[in-house]
């Protein structure tokens, strides 16, 4: 076994791999940017060296470096992680090349598979179904316009090297096809280096299954089972579980035998995922094949009990699989739901800032949490905005949904913005409960799962109230040096009594009022005539309320003036309003549009002078693996733009003055 491993990543991944290299006894080495100088992978490994700044191409992808400091440190084998330079064929031969172990297969096949072209024509020649569309070399523009028009719109343009999702543009009609395969290009050759495409024929309610295969030196290729990742948006997808809810015996062993098949033609070695879609009439087709571990590899360990980052590095040392297919067999359902600093309310844009406490349920066998980020981490506009995956096991999808819910209940971010609610909503929809989804399920219902919320109950808003009143009670009496009465913070009142005022927020802006009275172990809450005594629960987080016929119980978190409520099989944001707090929201001035996030100014579509019209496209920003195209809000002539292509630009700042004509 190795001595010692670079992991040429960062985040989530990283620290994944950390962990399995410490529990081997191999030494990991990390790399880190200057955005990753106090990143939790960087804290975990027993090694770290700085690579450069934080654009991927002057660290994560600078080949030259990455390898000098292999060189420098001794180290035995690289492991790519996922993303960066994972599919990248130059990079593995190099590692070759410079006496390196590279933990993935070999350069000739990333080489095959990451031109999906390629891929393509090879799976043709093995017998594997794949989609109709266009694969070919010619890449001009004309060429691939006309490809669209003979495959038959809609039409899916996706980048030939790399993988999710990114870069994807789904065309309905040839009107839109340039400008979606300009985006397309910038954001492939942003990403991955490469700006091949290829043309698909788009699928109506496709489901997206993909097959876990692994390959030793020994010539065994065994699969590992599906997963369903039909719950997706924009092509990244979002939750993904096994076994899939789709397959029947006959279509699993039909699919599983042509993943293997597709290792095969091209002599598989070490971990790769090969991906199909299946229509609704239950046909399958390739569409590609990842020549990596794939970010959501724990629901297979979850099912299977195997630690596939081990079976790589085992396989990487020349050791035969452990395995054979006769012998795998997977037991209960696991699911996973990955959390990002998100917007769904805002059209899914990304969210940055420091996480103040990333909150969630203790972990244990049948509950997992990956993630790169600790409490006190900050999440930066250069890289994926995923902060961590949520992963559950039970003995069938039943149990499995429900302790997904349960574990999604007791999760927050207080801090950046995430899509931990979405999840939620999506976890307990009857749609995905019964398995009648695809790969449109997000983008068709995204406005009714955010609507299926609803409002806050008042248990909610009481349970609220009476931890924020227990805290501040607790603090009064408890954080004293002496017991000077000038010292009690217990918002005594002379000619008063100890009553405190609790004025509790809603997402939606419902605002509930409480008085709340110190007793001797516990506290009288009033609100609308209605009287409460709320204690502390059997644990510190849980709060207990009874009076006027009522009991309630749940737990609260908080953090400042922020909360999270699980009550009645729900979980609920609630803030405490400050009594100074004006709740003044900016207004919208749509003549001097301003950026919707922090991100690298990649296009300006106007010039100073220009005339525009409401909703033309003003210049397009770029910030953690996502486009937005700014457009105008009223129309007018460009009066002053204030930066240009390439600059870094934050949340909200003004960015382009649009002057009214009828002035």
């Amino acid at each position: 076994m190795f001595k010692r491993v670079l992991i040429a990543n960062r985040g989530e991944i990283a620290c994944r791999i950390i962990e399995t290299c410490r529990r081997l006894g191999i030494e990991s080495l990390v790399v880190y940017s200057d955005a990753d100088r106090q990143a939790r992978h960087v804290r975990l490994a027993e090694q770290s060296v700085y690579l450069g700044q934080p654009p991927a191409d002057r660290s994560y992808l600078d080949q030259e470096r990455l390898l000098a400091v292999a060189v420098a440190h001794d180290v035995e084998a690289v492991h790519p992680g996922y993303g960066f330079l994972a599919e990248n064929a130059e990079f593995a031969q190099r590692c070759h090349d410079a006496g390196l172990v590279f933990i993935g297969p070999r350069p000739e096949t990333i080489r095959a598979m990451g031109s999906k072209q390629a891929a393509k024509s090879l799976m043709e020649s093995a017998g594997v179904p794949v989609v109709p569309g266009h694969h070919g070399e010619d890449q001009d523009d004309i060429t691939l316009a006309a490809a669209a028009n003979d495959i038959g719109y809609p039409v899916l343009i996706k980048p030939s090297a790399g993988g999710g999702g990114k870069g994807m543009q789904v065309v309905h009609d040839s009107s839109g096809f340039a400008p979606a395969l300009e985006a397309a290009r910038r954001i492939a050759l942003s990403a991955f280096g490469d700006d091949r495409m290829i043309i698909e024929k788009f699928l109506s309610r496709p489901r997206h299954i993909e097959f876990q295969v692994f390959g030793d030196v020994h010539g065994q290729v065994i699969h590992l089972f599906e997963r369903e990742c039909s719950i997706q948006r924009r092509y990244q997808k979002i939750i993904e579980e096994t076994p899939s809810p789709l397959l029947n015996k006959k279509l699993r062993k039909q699919m599983g035998d042509a993943a293997v098949a597709a290792a095969k033609a091209v002599d598989y070695i070490n971990a790769g995922t090969v991906e199909f879609i299946v229509n609704a009439e239950l046909e399958f087709f390739f569409i590609e094949m990842n020549t990596r571990l794939q970010v959501e590899h724990p629901v297979s360990e979850m099912v299977t009990g195997l630690d596939l980052v081990e079976w790589q590095l085992n396989v990487a040392c020349g050791k035969p699989l452990p395995l054979a297919q006769k012998n795998l067999s997977p037991q209960g359902h696991a699911i996973e739901a990955r959390i990002y600093a998100e917007n769904p309310d805002k059209d899914f844009l990304p969210s940055t800032g420091r996480v103040h406490r990333f909150l969630h349920p203790p972990t244990g066998r049948d509950l997992r949490i990956d993630s790169g980020i600790d409490d006190g981490d900050a999440i930066s506009i250069h890289y994926d905005p995923m902060i961590a995956k949520l992963i559950v096991h039970a003995t069938d999808r039943a149990a499995a949904i429900k302790a997904l819910r349960t574990a999604l209940n007791g999760t927050s971010i207080f801090g950046p913005d995430s899509n931990i609610r979405l999840l939620r909503q999506i976890a307990a929809d009857a749609a995905f409960a019964a398995g009648e989804f695809d790969t449109t399920y997000v983008d068709t219902q995204l406005r009714s799962l955010v609507a299926a919320a609803g409002p806050a109950p008042e248990a909610a808003f009481t349970l609220a109230a009476a931890r924020f009143a227990l805290d501040l009670v607790a603090s009064a009496t408890s954080d004293t040096r002496d017991d000077s009465p000038w010292n009690l913070r217990d918002n005594w009142r002379l000619g008063g009594g100890q009553a405190l005022t609790i004025q509790i927020r809603a997402r939606n802006g419902d605002v509930r009022e409480f008085l709340a009275v110190p007793l001797h172990d516990e506290l009288e809450l009033r609100a609308e005539g209605q009287n409460y005594r709320a204690k502390t629960g059997d644990n510190l987080d849980q709060v207990k309320i009874t009076g006027d016929g009522v009991i309630i119980s749940g737990s609260v978190w908080r953090y400042d003036d922020a909360c999270l409520v699980a009550v009645e099989d729900s979980a609920f944001r609630l803030t405490r309003v400050s009594r100074f707090d004006t709740d003044a929201m900016a207004a919208d001035d749509a003549a001097h549009p301003g950026s919707p996030m922090p991100g690298r100014i990649v296009a300006v579509r106007v010039r100073e002078g220009d005339k525009v019209d409401q909703g033309q496209i003003l210049l397009v920003l770029e910030g953690m693996k996502m486009e937005y195209a700014l457009k105008a809000g009223v129309s007018g002539q460009v009066g002053k733009i204030y930066y240009d292509v390439g600059d870094i630009v934050e949340a909200e700042v003004p960015l382009v003055d649009i002057e009214s004509l009828h002035n």
